[in-house]
């Protein structure tokens, strides 16, 4: 079996192979995610892999009712251009393996296994995955000052999202719903509306395009209700959104402070084009850096926040 190669560094995609064929993966929302046709074609040799898909989405009707949480469409590189193409993470692939009946389907779920035997590495120690996220955003052409927040931001998102669950948030949909008050309790828009502020798609990365400013102010936000969580020990959906709500008034009244002294707001239309441009890009990082005074209101209203004890309001 071939080894895995890799195309030039600066590449957002990549390629690996399975017996001597090609199957396009991307890296997104901390997860590879590959070509669904390129792994059809292979398992299937098939001439048509577009249509071999349709023909399996009428036979397993299962699957065809699931295709919307199965496959996701991300940009890729290919000879006509940047476009969206539907890929499937791990989870997802194998269940399309279930419905394609091939003698290379178990070598394929091992050859699977390997390929993502980085992402088990990274979850025993953490650091490889910060490594190798910094790696692929610098890749990208973001600045190295842009790469330190956002990958902070994850560390953030992953604290934030396991002390929901141990704080008994365990259903798909109250993540979402979670996550969407979040960022309107101190932008103003849910995760869809802002992206659409910014002229993104709702495939893209939110926070992929945020500015500096923008991540630092999510990374307050995050922590402020993980910190408050676990302060006042919460439970369940209804008591964790009154402190999501909590958080974002302190986060509001933080962003009008800063938007007070430099002038300037803190939600931009900014996204990750406008992020190409070294000027923007030097500008929107000297505001993000941690010892900027403008960023010393956040640790004011932090200390109100791990002071505040919302089981006294009810």
């Amino acid at each position: 079996m071939a080894k895995e190669k890799l195309p030039k560094k600066q590449d957002i995609n990549k390629i690996a192979i399975f017996e001597g064929e090609e199957i396009r993966k991307v890296f997104f929302d901390d997860d590879w995610y590959f070509v669904i046709e390129d792994v059809v074609k292979t398992l299937t040799d098939s001439i048509d892999p577009k249509g071999y898909i349709k023909d399996m989405r009428r036979r397993d009707e299962e699957i065809s009712k699931g295709w919307g949480q199965i496959a996701t469409p991300l940009p890729l590189n290919t000879n006509g251009g940047k476009q969206s193409v539907n890929c499937a993470n791990t989870e997802g692939i194998l269940r399309i393996i279930q419905s394609i009946p091939s003698k290379k389907a178990e070598p394929f779920k091992r050859w699977l296994a390997r390929v993502g035997k980085e992402r088990l590495d990274e979850i025993e120690q953490p650091s490889k995955a910060i490594e190798r996220a910094k790696g692929y955003y610098l890749a990208k052409g973001y600045s190295p000052q842009w790469v330190e927040t956002r990958t902070a931001s994850v560390e953030t998102r992953h604290k934030f999202t396991d002390t929901l669950k141990d704080h008994g948030i365990t259903k798909g949909y109250e993540y979402a719903v979670l996550t969407n008050e979040m960022y309107k309790s101190w932008s103003d828009f849910t995760a869809k509306d802002y992206k659409a502020f910014k002229g993104i798609s709702t495939s893209d990365s939110l926070r992929d395009n945020m500015t500096p400013l923008e991540l630092a102010t999510t990374i307050f936000n995050e922590a402020t209700i993980t910190e408050i969580i676990e302060k006042t020990n919460v439970e369940g959906f209804v008591e964790t959104r009154k402190v999501v709500h909590i958080a974002g008034s302190i986060t509001k009244e933080a962003i009008a402070k800063i938007e007070k002294q430099t002038g300037k707001k803190v939600v931009t239309h900014d996204n990750a084009k406008e992020l190409d441009s070294p000027e923007i890009r030097k500008e929107l990082a000297q505001n993000s850096l941690p010892e900027n005074k403008k960023l010393s209101k956040f640790n004011e209203s932090l200390k109100k926040a791990l002071d505040y004890n919302p089981k006294k309001d009810k």
